[in-house]
């Protein structure tokens, strides 16, 4: 075996255990939201959902893009021959950068949470933003360290540390709100808790990936040479915002959310308890998207790595089937979770969060699941061709509908318009992208067959979990308990994925060869075969 060869499969290895991470992350991050608003109500868990966008903001462009930015960066130069002193010089450079914005941000937040909290509408959350503020000051330690360790290709720490944190910051959430609740009925106090949270769980990163710098660390002495600052500044701002855009585009809708909702619901005549708990209803859908769109975000991870490697080779198939692939399964996943969630949606919303309140909103809240997983999968493959400003653009503009909508549909509709503003930024978003990587690559995406067989597993679904839904109705009379709902959540779930799994297996949507490259397809395929198997 090659060193080269050796070096790839130590990168694939490491890439997999990221990807591993970030969904472990990305689940227990959806999951921990369902306690916390049984622990606090909905009243509660909108005082949550207003400010942890503020919050998230900087977390995720850390984690997911600066830290990104500096290891390509890095690579990049040892892969031009770059010296160890220029790669430190570099990484002085941009840690000095970091601090400085850090601080800036920290300022913004902490010693501009009032007049936030005013805008929204909601002067106690003030305590709240400023609670949170020191998340900021996080920033530079934790992109650095990350950084490092990926551009080394040691991707354990980075995995490591992302599951650790995150398991820090959801037990301080939970322990922390049962407590408190016991002594002080303040959802603003558990708001506090959970801000805390989220700040001691970056701590804790921060002083995982230490400990494993620690064990790896061999002194030298580095002699710091000169650096031109402008262009490195520029290269990691750019590519740091164009790495976690998708994931910065669903927290700037919410953001959009925690300045208007709130305010035009009272605006429209309604008590501010009542639209306090209205919004938190509506809130209840951002975790069960944040599910539904898993298998596209691991899609993302485990493909476009891919694509990225076959657009810059001449040999062999190119990168065409894949982005294929890509486009499919995501269609494929989103349309499925989508309109899983939507024909379950009055039974999950009960079985979940105590009540089914407004699930007829969150049916089309959970219609976002399906733009959203085109947008995830895109903006990768994109990044992966070096195409960042126009994506850029599409996002910006999904967003600018996004506000538009709120303010156009909310005083007219309630909260139902501010789901039909979501679902509408979101799908100009995907239709962009879609015509985008269509006119750079000239590929077709899917065939007419595939959106027939599509719709009719769709279809297949739809009459198998209507008619459980029938059966189950002549068996639970009356109203339905949260037990109940519980027992209709798990049924009519399983029946309408298996359902709509053997439909999908047996029209063969995807070949075998396709579900061998997607993440644990290879049971999917076995199944295929053993549908299509020949008496």
């Amino acid at each position: 075996m090659t060193s080269q060869s050796f070096g790839m499969k130590n990168y694939m290895k490491g890439a997999l255990l990221l990807t591993v991470a970030a969904l472990i992350v990305k689940i227990l991050s959806a999951v921990y939201r369902v306690p916390y608003q049984n622990l606090v109500g909905d009243q509660g868990f909108y005082v949550y959902q207003q400010v942890y966008p503020f919050i998230s903001f900087f977390v995720v462009w850390t984690s997911s893009g600066f830290a990104v930015a500096i290891s390509k960066m890095l690579a990049d130069i040892e892969g031009h021959g770059g010296t160890s002193e220029y790669k430190n010089s570099v990484s002085r450079v941009i840690f000095y950068y970091l601090t400085v914005l850090s601080l800036l941000f920290f300022c913004l937040l902490f010693f501009g949470a009032q007049p936030l909290a005013n805008l929204m509408e909601d002067p106690q959350l003030a305590g709240l933003l400023k609670v949170g503020s020191f998340i900021t000051l996080c920033m530079p330690l934790l992109a650095i360290l990350k950084g490092n360790f990926q551009a080394k290709s040691n991707m354990q720490p980075v995995a490591y540390a992302q599951v650790f944190e995150q398991t820090i910051r959801v037990s301080i959430i939970l322990i922390g709100t049962i407590i408190l609740i016991q002594y002080t009925q303040s959802v603003y106090s558990a708001g506090k808790i959970a801000m805390l949270g989220t700040v001691i769980g970056e701590v804790a990163g921060i002083v995982l990936l230490l400990y494993f710098l620690k064990r790896s660390y061999t002194p030298s002495r580095q002699t710091a040479i000169k650096v031109k600052i402008w262009p490195i500044l520029k290269e990691v701002t750019l590519y740091s915002i164009a790495i976690s855009m998708s994931a910065l585009l669903l927290l700037c809708f919410q953001l959009v959310d925690s300045f208007t909702i709130y305010k035009m619901l009272i605006q429209s005549g309604m008590a501010s308890i009542q639209a306090m708990e209205v919004k938190g209803i509506y809130d209840r859908g951002q975790p069960l998207v944040q599910l539904g769109i898993v298998i596209a975000t691991s899609l993302s991870l485990a493909i476009v790595p891919l694509v990225a490697l076959k657009a810059h080779k001449s040999d062999g198939r190119g990168e065409k089937p894949f982005i294929q692939l890509t486009y499919r399964s995501s269609l494929l996943f989103g349309v499925a979770s989508a309109l899983g969630l939507i024909l379950v949606m009055p039974y999950i919303n009960q079985m979940l969060f105590m009540t089914d309140a407004y699930s007829e909103v969150l049916k089309l809240y959970s219609f976002q699941i399906v733009p959203l997983s085109i947008i995830l999968t895109f903006t990768a493959i994109l990044q992966g061709y070096s195409k960042l400003k126009v994506p850029a653009i599409c996002l910006g503009m999904g967003i600018i509908l996004k506000y538009i909508g709120n303010a156009y549909f909310v005083p007219k509709l309630g909260i139902l318009g501010a789901a039909m503003a979501s679902n509408i930024g979101l799908i100009f978003t995907a239709i962009a992208l879609i015509i985008y990587l269509k006119k750079l690559t000239s590929i077709r995406f899917a065939d007419f067959q595939f959106y027939k067989k599509l719709a009719l597993a769709c279809i297949i679904m739809v009459v198998v979990v209507n008619s459980t839904i029938f059966g189950l109705n002549w068996v639970f009379t009356g109203t339905l308990s949260r037990v109940d709902a519980l027992i209709y959540s798990v049924l009519l779930v399983g029946v309408g994925a298996f359902s709509f799994i053997t439909a999908v297996a047996k029209m063969r949507v995807l070949t075998e060869k396709d579900w061998f490259l997607i993440p644990l397809g290879r049971r999917m395929a076995a199944y295929q075969l053993l549908l299509n198997r020949k008496k």
